[in-house]
């Protein structure tokens, strides 16, 4: 029977064909890019997974199922990070409850954040984030919005020499916090800082991007659809022609335009809609827009 597919049916009927035992789709898929973390030359594949607002849900087992499964849709295209926080809410007990049942723990990196005043409300915070995690290890333990900095580093490089923390990092998400965050990244040289960044908001690129690149900071970006308003400036626009070798959507397209930044590491885009998570994910593998391509990006955007 004929008919007419639309965009997200393609998409799902692809990576379900894809994951069949013995398919030629899964046999040809292509890798996730991935980029060296500067302080250890440790990979990480460039698209993660932002849990805010979309992880904060009751623990019931459709809600943890749909969770997994965008979860594992990540870790079978060779993602791995899942970045979260306290501020939301239910995340990291949800992200515990996938992990629990089964899921690798060693394909998942697991980024949160600490954000409270004081040393001791801090330790307990991220003593808290590891139990709810349901992990011995976090992977990444960053400092949420610059909130009380110096004593939550001293905690998390102390945290590290036992072995509990892998790295540490600073994160914010506005660009009116650029400044602040200049500072501290010279004055305490984390090895990751999350910022804003996308074809919406570009202030990262005068100064925060090329002295991360500078400092041997890795960069995670968080707000790469700046809250959808992008997908609201190219409603009914179709992605241009020149595009179509990089990118298969306005998703891809918005999130290749991130990832070809060179001080970059990887992208957290959040979702828990199985097939944005699988359009997220083809951003993560393919040609990517040159510098000269990049400009014309942004040039396109800034005339919409």
């Amino acid at each position: 029977m004929n008919r007419n597919w639309t965009r997200r049916e393609a998409i799902s009927a692809t990576a379900a064909l894809a994951a069949l035992p013995g398919s030629a789709l899964a046999g040809d898929k292509p890798s996730m890019r991935t980029s060296s973390i500067p302080s250890s030359g440790e990979p990480l594949p460039v698209i993660g997974l932002g849990t805010y607002s979309v992880f904060d849900v009751e623990s019931t087992a459709a809600e943890i199922a749909t969770r997994r499964e965008i979860v594992e849709l990540l870790t079978d295209s060779g993602g791995s990070l899942l970045d979260t926080s306290p501020m939301y809410n239910r995340s990291e007990k949800v992200i515990g409850d996938v992990i629990a049942p089964g899921t690798d723990r060693k394909k998942l990196f697991l980024a949160t954040k600490v954000w409270t005043d004081g040393q001791a409300a801090g330790a307990r915070q991220m003593r808290r984030s590891a139990e709810l995690m349901q992990t011995e290890v976090i992977d990444l333990m960053q400092v949420h919005n610059l909130r009380d900095t110096a004593l939550h580093m001293e905690t998390i490089r102390e945290w590290q020499d036992e072995g509990r923390i892998r790295y540490n990092g600073l994160t914010h998400y506005t660009a009116g916090a650029h400044a602040a965050l200049l500072r501290e990244m010279q004055q305490f040289k984390p090895e990751f800082i999350q910022i804003n960044y996308s074809l919406g908001e570009r202030e990262a690129e005068d100064r925060v991007l090329p002295m991360a690149r500078d400092l041997g900071i890795a960069v995670l970006i968080n707000r790469p659809f700046q809250a959808g308003r992008l997908f609201g400036a190219v409603s009914g626009k179709a992605i241009p022609s020149w595009a179509a070798p990089f990118a298969e959507s306005w998703g891809q397209f918005f999130l290749k335009f991130i990832i070809s930044h060179p001080a970059v590491s990887c992208v957290i885009p959040a979702t828990s809609k199985t097939h944005h998570m699988i359009d997220n994910l083809g951003a993560g593998t393919g040609e990517l827009p040159d510098n000269a391509t990049r400009k014309r990006m942004a040039e396109f955007f800034a005339d919409l």
